[in-house]
């Protein structure tokens, strides 16, 4: 293995741009070196290259990817119109790792033949989903694993409740929500979904296409249900405008005995209150969770938003040396999409449960009913 990791960026300037950082990331990151950056913006291409200190643009990511020969490519823009054909030539280049942008792909198409190609070629992929990198997850899991909540009965995610409430919410913020589902509740196998435009129920006339290139989006008020393994329940709601200039983003995981509130891109993550979400007692109040436990100090000093993606970078260099799958990687990424999909699935279905993985690998709202 090589000592020092040669990577190259994908960016793409008023089309995605560089979320989360998936650029500047690799400058914190010891034994990765940043050699070229393509963007198809020429202004952008110029900024790119100055923000990350190198000398090689290229226009075109595909010729950039084949002349230099990356051990790792971080396919950065939000918009995922062109998802599949970044992994595609990132997989052509002969690297060793991805660091992809959230939501992973638009279509279920995209996510099987990304996850089958990745596994065939050895090839390490770690999802965006920073907050999964945050230390703080480990002492939620040591929580749940010792039985501090008694057993899961619910988890209630929400989106952010923006202008971007209802189909487009459950993509940009639900994938981190679906995502963080899946790894703290278990497999989930079924679904079913309420979808609205205004105070009536969507229908196929409301469907659009949404931003950030992530194809077909019904409705502004959705509420969605899914059965996990066992006896517990997640939900998962978003409206538009319903916060304000609030941010409802979190998850509160629900356990017979205490209550988890976890809370998307900030710092402390989560809280932790020695009763089930239900039972109101004021003299039983919400504690900070640190890496090291229930109301103890922080002890790690990068354990904050935005170096949980510092972690996310330096773990997918430690997937591709040991050779394992990365902390959030591309099996997490096929099933995040998935849930999202059943979303659609079930609404169009008139609410009807949905079993998980979904037989039909179309787009639900590109097929008929």
């Amino acid at each position: 293995m090589p000592n020092e990791y040669r990577v190259c960026v994908i960016g793409a300037t008023g089309k995605g741009n560089y979320g989360h950082d998936l650029d500047r990331v690799w400058l914190g990151v010891p034994g990765a070196k940043i050699v070229a950056v393509a963007d198809a913006d020429e202004r952008g291409l110029v900024g790119a290259k100055k923000r990350l200190g190198v000398d090689k643009g290229y226009a075109d990511y595909r010729a950039m990817l084949d002349k230099e020969k990356p051990d790792i490519v971080s396919i950065a823009p939000r918009s995922i119109d062109e998802r599949r054909a970044m992994f595609t030539a990132a997989f052509e280049s002969g690297c060793r790792g991805i660091y992809t942008e959230k939501p992973f792909c638009p279509t279920l198409e995209d996510a099987d033949f990304i996850l089958d190609t990745s596994l065939k070629k050895n090839i390490k992929i770690a999802v965006a989903h920073k907050n999964r990198y945050s230390p703080t997850l480990g002492a939620i899991e040591k929580l749940i694993a010792d039985g501090v909540l008694g057993e899961l009965t619910e988890l209630r995610g929400r989106g952010k409740d923006d202008r971007r409430g209802g189909g487009q919410d459950l993509w940009v913020l639900g994938s981190h929500v679906m995502n963080m589902i899946d790894h703290l509740g278990g497999n989930v196998d079924w679904c079913m979904a309420e979808i609205q435009q205004g105070d009536k129920p969507a229908t196929d006339e409301d469907i659009r296409e949404g931003a950030e290139g992530i194809g077909p989006i019904v409705g502004d008020n959705l509420r969605a249900m899914f059965g996990i393994d066992g006896r517990a329940t997640a939900y998962y709601n978003t409206a538009a405008e319903l916060a304000g200039r609030g941010n409802n983003f979190s998850l509160m995981i629900c356990g017979s005995k205490a209550t988890i509130g976890l809370y998307f891109d900030r710092s402390p993550l989560a809280y932790f209150r020695a009763a089930p979400v239900w039972f109101g007692r004021d003299t039983l109040p919400w504690q900070p969770i640190s890496s090291a436990g229930v109301g103890k100090e922080e002890p790690l000093a990068d354990n904050h938003n935005p170096g949980w993606n510092v972690l996310a970078a330096r773990d997918l260099i430690s997937a591709i040396e040991n050779d394992r799958q990365p902390e959030c990687n591309a099996f997490e990424g096929v099933r995040s999409v998935e849930m999202i999909l059943a979303v659609f699935a079930s609404h169009r279905l008139g609410g009807q449960k949905v079993s998980l993985p979904l037989k039909n690998r179309e787009h639900p709202l590109r097929t008929p009913t």
